[in-house]
């Protein structure tokens, strides 16, 4: 993934060693490298197993739901809205990781979060009845509510249920599955957000604390900037996805070139608009169900402001 390829290690394993003259270093693996999932994270990291972990929030709050609030489906219409919103709750999803000796110091973004599907749709209605690849509630919730048929179904064992038919269709990002070659195996590609699939970088807060205050503050700057750059790949890493599954050669640089062009579908003006009516009726209010009246609060007061819909008890 470009995210790794092109922030994690040039900073991490490059740069932090250079520009601390060889007093830091950070032994970087990847979750494939530690046959992770990623949904062990909170808890490797709460443990000291790992001082610093990445991982994206929606497979993280299982632990923590209020982490789900901030990537909910069909919450930001675009990267700008998802970076807003993921900046003015990151104090509040921080008050609530400190009960676990976790802090969250940065959030980031991969691609637009997009249906692939192995035969032709138009529009959100056409998933109606077609088992649905998801991950997270949120995701669950939405396209149930659009008429599909979630499954669930780690990433790697995506390919090979859209070969096989065990999936119609499935959800990730515009780059991420031009990466795994889901051209291969789908033909249609709609360029509706859904989600963002937002990250974080984290960190065990006994051991944060317990830095040198000039090791600390050296590490966080270290980490502000990438997420500046993550947010700005994030932006250039939709498009190329987009262009790179349909087999626009003079737009894709950041991943592999689709053998087999996919057809774009375009999101219509009633595609947005359903999502956005059942983001308000059902996924919010499943969140809260889920998270607790509490969180509905953090939601009004932090979110809704940027959203423009706000929690109805």
């Amino acid at each position: 993934m470009p995210q790794f390829t092109r922030v994690d290690i040039p900073y991490l394993r490059e740069q932090v060693p250079q520009r601390s003259n060889g007093r830091i270093k950070v032994q970087l693996s990847t979750h494939a490298e530690l046959n992770l999932s990623g949904s062990e994270i909170v808890r490797l990291v709460r443990s000291g197993q790992a001082d610093i972990g990445a991982g994206t929030l929606s497979t993280l709050s299982g632990d923590v739901p209020l982490l789900d609030g901030i990537d909910l489906a069909g919450l930001s219409p675009d990267i700008d809205a998802a970076q807003k919103i993921a900046d003015a709750i990151l104090p509040a999803a921080n008050q609530e990781l400190d009960r676990f000796g976790i802090k969250l110091l940065a959030v980031y973004p991969f691609p637009a979060q997009v249906i692939y599907c192995r035969s032709p749709f138009e529009s959100l209605a056409d998933l109606k009845g077609r088992k649905v690849r998801t991950f997270g509630n949120s995701l669950v919730d939405l396209i149930t509510a659009v008429g599909g048929q979630p499954i669930s179904l780690g990433f790697p064992e995506v390919y090979s249920a859209l070969e096989r038919g065990v999936a119609d269709c499935a959800v990730t990002g515009t780059g991420s599955g031009a990466s795994a070659r889901w051209p291969e195996v789908t033909t249609h590609i709609s360029d509706l957000p859904l989600s963002w699939s937002l990250a974080g970088y984290m960190v065990n807060v006994a051991w944060w604390n317990g830095l040198d205050p000039q090791v600390r503050a050296f590490l966080q700057g270290t980490v502000e900037e990438m997420a500046v750059k993550q947010w700005e790949l994030g932006k250039a890493a939709t498009l190329d996805g987009l262009a790179c599954n349909t087999g626009n050669a003079a737009n894709c640089k950041l991943h592999p070139l689709a053998k087999k062009p996919m057809t774009e579908v375009k999101a219509s003006d009633a595609d947005r608009a359903m999502v956005q009516d059942v983001f308000s009726k059902t996924v919010l209010p499943g969140w809260v169900g889920r998270c607790g009246t509490r969180c509905g609060d953090i939601y009004n007061k932090t979110i809704a402001p940027i959203s423009g819909v706000e929690f109805q008890p």
